[in-house]
């Protein structure tokens, strides 16, 4: 019997591949949001973190060198928070979420400086060539959550994960819809007060091309992306 040539890449095991943090941090964070958001959703937020972690290993960079796992978790799996169900909804969803997060984070220990981290990254995951210059907590994010969409948000790095790996992630975190889904929730959100909709950002477009197509064109490029919807 014969080993792996010299010039295969390693196989990550599933059950590190799925692994989270697992400090009392991260179980907070799991508690809130299993709480608040639909499993869609929720299952969206944890893929994100788990394709954010391969972006950061297929950029070479080092946990707890170049970014903090918690934190990276932390603005992964609420990232969305601000479409939660029980949340003041008055501002665009992306703010409301990163001032939620931010806060539950302070009220946890958390640095100011560490939570203002988090606060961008949530903030700016809808900004594409501002979270790329914000620093690495908000590149991961931003590649993270556009991993997750199967490339309609940029295919940066679409390779880096496998068929494999990403069949590995969907077995545990189905997508259930997701992008209907999450659309679902962030219209809904926009839809409650003129402040969550400005004009030209992702709130304020979403429920005009729901309002004008009846689907918005994030929707219909899923369709085809490489996870589908």
């Amino acid at each position: 019997m014969t080993g792996p040539t010299p010039t295969a890449p390693a196989r990550e095991p599933t059950d590190q591949l799925i692994e989270l943090p697992g400090t009392p941090l991260a179980d907070a964070i799991v508690n809130l949001i299993r709480a608040v958001e639909t499993p869609s959703v929720l299952n969206h937020s944890v893929r994100t973190f788990l394709f954010a972690r391969l972006v950061a290993a297929r950029l070479a960079l080092v946990v707890d060198h170049d970014y903090d796992a918690d934190l990276l978790f932390a603005a992964c799996a609420m990232h969305d928070l601000g479409v939660a169900s029980d949340g003041p909804h008055t501002q665009r969803f992306e703010v409301e979420g990163a001032d939620r997060a931010a806060a539950f984070l302070i009220e946890r220990g958390v640095p100011a400086a560490d939570a203002d981290e988090v606060w961008q990254a949530i903030a700016l995951h809808t900004s594409p060539g501002i979270a790329e210059r914000r620093g690495t907590l908000c590149v991961l994010v931003r590649e993270g959550v556009a991993l997750d969409f199967g490339g309609p948000l940029g295919a940066n790095h679409l390779d880096a994960v496998t068929d494999e790996q990403a069949n590995a992630v969907h077995a545990v975190y189905p997508r259930l819809e997701m992008s209907r889904s999450l659309t679902d929730a962030i219209v809904a959100q926009a839809a409650k007060n003129p402040n969550n909709a400005p004009r030209y950002a992702i709130p304020g477009e979403f429920l005009r091309e729901r309002e004008t197509f009846g689907q918005t064109r994030l929707e219909h490029a899923c369709r085809s992306s490489r996870w589908g919807n």
